[in-house]
């Protein structure tokens, strides 16, 4: 007869630290861990074979690190158990098991963390909800902070977060006398492009991976993207090697490039690590205090350092936060009223416009792209075009394999498309095919020229942006931060602006046939 149960432990896959305090707690005798590959999970959105492959990797070497600390670990693969939602599996583990308690970690996604609550509820069985590991602040201490704002901005929230940690502080002030160096990291490559780029440390598919992409191939043929380049770490010891490659390779010139873009290139200086982290797999503080030693050491400067601790310690603390403040209204945000369907070419990137084919294809064939090719390539596209949120939400969050729900949705409602009408962006971040031109390599290789607006050559991006300022006029003409560039409608006469609107409608009717 099995042990009675008094704690059934559900480790998610996005919650593999077992450095975790609450963890410790586990008791081998009296507790139980649970870990379920449930094929909605890949379902729910078309999701990329490598994000796929990537969680049942992870969640697989999790489970044999767990039993090597003696614990005892249920694990229920894909073909193992015949649930096929999350809930219901671990519906049917409440039954089986009869614990008093459920204990978690607090899931990345709003309808999972309701649906878990409300299943222990009706099965009489007490909910410990545990916070999430692998961040530097709890969703407490964040809504403390947003509740005495009157905006939510990530800067504010930033120096902020610095103050409380003294992370890059030299008493209240800032190390350096600035707060961020933005202005000495938006370089581009120029005409000759990148030359030699240090390729990350690659992790060839051990026994583990190898069965897991068997399986992935077997169970989701018709998903999107490839396995063949798959190298990401997959355990916690790897995701240290990962952190430490980069600090050594990349961060010195990360914070100069971290905006640029080239054809053919993956990596270029970014680091890799944000899958890692957020599967549990790399904790945050460990990353700032990789990069703080480097600039300590004097290998990488004061920009490129802040630049890279600001994405951590700001940015993705900032959007988290965000996410569980607005729930479940966020994913309805729709301010521009963007209603047109995600262009097929999204998922196959055949298009002729060289940098979205180039993105996409590497994200296909990769499940990454860094954050610039995300906001001012494949979203700036799509926030032009004025394609539906939750069409574009729902392939970011299926595509890439860094994507958790809390996230992706406000970096892409928010900060990339402005459906939020202004809660994590100030502005919506648009531009014409003359920024990609500057900060990329792809216009050279494409046959519609950035500068023309209209006409057989015009680049899509142009005519798209100047139909975004005429459409949205009313609210941007007037706004103190896009004052300026809604300005530039005062040279366009009432033909011109007809022959735009014409031009743009005309390329909406073509991606919305599927073409």
């Amino acid at each position: 007869m099995s042990k009675p149960v008094r704690r059934l432990v559900l480790l998610l896959g996005d919650h593999l630290d077992l450095h975790s305090p609450h963890l410790a707690t586990v008791d081998p005798e009296r507790d139980l861990c649970l870990l379920v590959e449930a094929r909605a999970e890949a379902q729910r959105v078309w999701s990329h074979k490598a994000r796929i492959a990537l969680f049942l990797s992870a969640m697989r070497h999790g489970a044999e690190a767990l039993r090597q600390r003696g614990l005892r670990v249920e694990y229920w693969a894909l073909a193992e158990h015949p649930y096929d939602d999350l809930v219901t599996a671990v519906a049917a583990a409440l039954r089986r098991f009869a614990p008093q308690r459920l204990a978690l970690h607090e899931p990345g996604t709003w309808a999972l963390a309701e649906g878990l609550r409300d299943l222990a509820n009706a099965a009489g069985t007490e909910f410990e909800l545990w916070p999430a590991s692998q961040f530097l602040f709890t969703r407490e201490e964040f809504q403390s902070w947003a509740g005495a704002q009157r905006q939510h901005r990530m800067e504010f929230w930033y120096r902020h977060a610095r103050r409380r940690t003294g992370i890059l502080m030299e008493g209240d002030q800032p190390l350096g006398g600035r707060w961020n160096y933005d202005s000495e990291n938006r370089h581009s490559f120029g005409k000759a492009g990148p030359g030699w780029l240090p390729e990350p440390l690659a992790f060839a598919p051990d026994a583990i991976t190898r069965e897991v992409l068997t399986v992935v191939e077997r169970e989701f043929p018709d998903h999107p993207g490839s396995l063949a380049h798959f190298d990401w770490p997959v355990t916690m010891i790897e995701a240290e090697a990962a952190l430490e490659d980069f600090i050594a390779q990349r961060l010195p010139s990360f914070g100069s490039f971290q905006d640029a873009s080239w054809p053919g290139a993956v990596w270029l200086y970014h680091s890799r690590l944000s899958a890692a982290m957020n599967l549990g797999l790399l904790h945050p503080q460990r990353v700032i205090e990789a990069a703080l030693g480097a600039h300590a050491r004097a290998e990488a400067s004061l920009a490129a350092t802040e630049g890279f601790v600001r994405q951590i310690l700001g940015w993705r603390e900032f959007v988290r936060g965000i996410y569980w403040r607005y729930m479940p209204d966020y994913l309805e945000e729709n301010a521009l009223g963007a209603e047109q369907p995600l262009p097929q070419f999204y998922w196959s990137a055949q298009t002729d416009m060289a940098c979205l084919r180039d993105v996409l294809q590497r994200t296909l064939d990769y499940g990454y792209a860094h954050h610039i090719e995300r906001l001012m390539i494949t979203g700036l596209f799509a926030l032009l075009l004025g394609v539906a949120p939750k069409a574009i939400h729902a392939w970011y969050l299926a595509i890439y394999v860094d994507a958790v729900e809390w996230v992706e949705l406000p970096n892409v409602l928010g900060m990339s498309q402005y459906a939020d009408g202004g809660r994590v962006a100030s502005k919506p971040y648009v531009a014409s095919g003359h920024y990609i031109a500057r900060m990329t390599g792809h216009c050279a290789r494409c046959p519609y020229r950035p500068q023309e607006r209209v006409g057989a050559k015009a680049c899509p991006f142009t005519t798209l942006y100047w139909d975004f300022l005429i459409r949205h006029a009313d609210p941007f003409a007037r706004h103190p931060r896009t004052a300026l560039q809604w300005k530039h409608l005062e040279s366009l006469d009432a033909a011109t602006r007809a022959e735009i609107q014409q031009a743009a409608n005309k390329l909406r009717e073509t991606w919305a046939k599927g073409v």
